[in-house]
């Protein structure tokens, strides 16, 4: 049995990136669920679990990416696993995991800050989530040491494509009715009605 002392910290940044990728994904689904008409207002149990697979998320991306510090394979610096563009390991790969990690972070924080931005425009600014998700998932095939494999493929089936398809759809729904288009737009048109229920924007809880 090859002895896993040596590779520890590569070993647990690769869990770490794993569980990253599932957890963001299956925040991802529940957010969009929550926004969508048929799971909005269920209470606060849905919210709550929301909140803790987004922290958690947080968490094992910052596992993820610190337990490389102690990798004695690579011996990156803190800039390298921090800065984009530093790293000379794969430096697309990490460099777009770094940028979806810290924008990741930003978005998902900034749901304590909403009192000081805004609700509104908290929520604008909490849509663009996907696109730090859809980064995180090209880094996971693009660099992940299991990429290849046909368990991490499978996973990535489980979990990724439905939230995909999640947000396919609900970017698709929100172009299609009018009655989802933001206000300034409506009213740039001339049109002052205002939906019944407006819906938050793609994966928004609440």
């Amino acid at each position: 049995m090859t002895d896993p002392g040596p590779h520890l910290f590569w070993i647990t940044s690769r869990a770490a990136g794993t569980a990253a990728l599932v957890l963001s994904s299956l925040a991802v689904c529940l957010g969009l669920m929550m926004s969508g008409r048929r799971l909005r207002g269920r209470g606060p149990d849905l919210r709550a679990a929301h909140e803790a697979i987004s922290l958690a998320t947080l968490v094992a991306i910052g596992v993820h990416g610190g337990a490389l510090l102690g990798d004695k394979f690579l011996h990156p610096s803190l800039a390298d696993i921090a800065v984009p563009f530093v790293s000379g390991y794969k430096t697309l790969w990490t460099t777009t995991g770094i940028v979806a990690a810290w924008a990741t972070a930003a978005l998902g924080l900034s749901y304590y800050a909403r009192r000081w931005i805004g609700q509104q425009r908290w929520r604008r600014l909490h849509s663009l989530t996907a696109v730090a998700w859809a980064l995180g998932v090209l880094h996971s095939l693009g660099e992940g040491t299991d990429a290849g494999r046909l368990w991490f493929l499978a996973m990535v089936g489980i979990v990724v494509l439905p939230a995909a398809a999640l947000v396919l759809a609900r970017a698709t729904q929100q172009r299609s009715d009018p009655a989802q288009q933001p206000r300034r737009e409506r009213q740039s048109r001339g049109d002052s009605r205002e939906p019944a229920d407006e819906p938050e924007p793609l994966w928004v809880g609440r």
